[in-house]
């Protein structure tokens, strides 16, 4: 989830379920492999008398077919995840053994790290923090690589936004609809949809027909947490092979960001360093080549404990911000290309909310505000959340309430990020730990 400048104001291979049952088992319990076979047999029998020993032979070979065929079980029982992903993912880990990420070892005076007795230490301390995340992670890859076949050109963004949704909730195993679940693990953040020259923040409300076209640029940005530990990382979908360089101009920029960052790493180094790869690249599109710019007032940022932007900020454009990353800190860092200004105002209809940690004790003097004041706290707390989810809670004619909630500083609205008009943006995000004696790269898969 983006963070916005003040002066512009994560591999199991998934089953397909649905194209093939377990065994090779036809649609009505048949074995596909075995029909031909049993339906030879059975007019042998039919056609010549059972004659001693031999028939009764062939009678017993048959017995272990059928008991196989009969015997198909589920996805879970084979530990592999199903297409759409419906099995927990405790179920696929038993004691909790979750892959570890991309594995960094610091460089130049943070090496002593790597080896350092003190920081290994420190860093076991921290088992039940990585086990969080982990997890967090492994739920997002899962998805995000079965997200990436499943849609296609013709689908509504509220059936795909609804469709990952849905399944990090089933692989967290909190469905987020009694009171609290929401905070025990799931949806970090709404799922981000946002295409061509939108850059970020956008999901669609209901009613919502948009429909996702071969020609479009769409950012899927969505987060997942458990226990507060919020995993956020995106990628750009793309139809047309005329995109690659702009999609290839984020991917290598984030990496990079990614190679610099590290303990006692400057800010501005690393926003320095984004820069310079994202702009080595140009985007030819309809006979007209770009080149491809920074958005610069788009961060990446720090996270926090349930909190999505945990108070620093990470530039994509060469900045004077001294500010240091610090041991035990958990970074974003998601870069944005695009091919029209490089630079984003707010536009269209807001659909991402979040409370404020910080937001001043105010007399609400609209009753339905203080309804709708008491669910949030109790759903979401400091986690974003979007009008879906609301509806999803059962709320009716709650835009009253909650505008009253943003005027009062309660609740902060996040409005969608737009360059200008028939320009294209792309983004890819990872999350890394700087753990005492490495980086680890979380949300890393074999995807990106």
């Amino acid at each position: 989830m983006a963070a916005q400048v003040a002066e512009g104001v994560a591999d199991l291979k998934l089953d397909d379920a649905n194209s093939k049952p377990a065994n090779g088992a036809t649609p009505n319990g048949e074995n596909a492999d075995h029909d031909d076979s049993d339906n030879d047999d059975n007019e042998a029998d039919d056609g010549a008398p059972e004659a001693g020993e031999g028939a009764a032979k062939k009678k017993k070979k048959r017995k272990p077919r059928k008991k196989k065929k009969a015997g198909a079980g589920n996805a879970s029982d084979a530990k592999v995840q199903t297409a759409p992903p419906r099995v927990p993912i405790a179920n696929l880990f038993p004691g909790d053994a979750y892959p570890e990420g991309e594995i960094c070892e610091y460089r130049d005076e943070n090496a002593f790290r790597t080896t350092s007795e003190e920081k290994r230490h420190l860093d076991r301390m921290n088992n039940d923090f990585l086990t969080e995340y982990r997890k967090a992670a492994e739920i997002h890859r899962q998805v995000r690589q079965w997200a990436q076949k499943w849609i296609k050109p013709g689908m509504s963004l509220t059936e795909i936004a609804e469709g990952i949704e849905d399944s990090v909730r089933a692989l967290t195993g909190h469905q987020g609809l009694e009171e609290g679940d929401a905070q025990i693990a799931g949806m970090g953040f709404p799922t981000g949809l946002s295409i061509n020259h939108c850059a970020a923040h956008y999901t669609p409300n209901a009613g919502n027909k948009m429909v996702l076209n071969y020609e479009d640029v769409m950012k899927v940005d969505f987060g997942v947490h458990v226990n507060g530990r919020i995993l956020d990382s995106a990628f750009t979908l793309t139809f047309d092979p005329v995109y690659d360089n702009l999609v290839n101009a984020c991917k290598d920029a984030t990496n990079a960001g990614i190679k610099e960052a590290g303990i006692d790493v400057r800010m501005s180094d690393i926003g320095a360093a984004i820069q310079e790869v994202m702009e080595s690249y140009e985007c030819e599109i309809k006979g007209t080549t770009y080149p491809v710019k920074c958005i610069r007032n788009l961060n990446g940022h720090s996270i926090g404990h349930y909190t999505i932007h945990g108070g620093k900020t990470v530039p994509i454009v060469k900045s004077t911000d001294q500010t240091k990353m610090e041991e035990g800190e958990t970074y974003a860092i998601e870069t944005f290309g695009s091919t029209g200004k490089g630079y984003v105002r707010d536009d269209m209809e807001t659909s991402h909310y979040a409370r404020r940690a910080d937001a001043p004790k105010v007399a609400l003097r609209v009753s339905s505000a203080k309804t709708l004041l008491a669910s949030i706290t109790k759903n979401f707390g400091t986690l974003p959340f979007c009008r879906r989810y609301l509806d999803r809670l059962g709320h009716d004619k709650y835009l009253l309430g909650l505008n009253n909630l943003v005027s009062a500083g309660i609740v902060e609205a996040y409005p969608p990020l737009c360059d200008v008009k028939g320009s294209y943006t792309a983004q890819s995000e990872h999350t890394f730990l700087l753990r005492p004696n490495v980086k680890e790269v979380v949300s890393r898969g074999d995807d990106y």
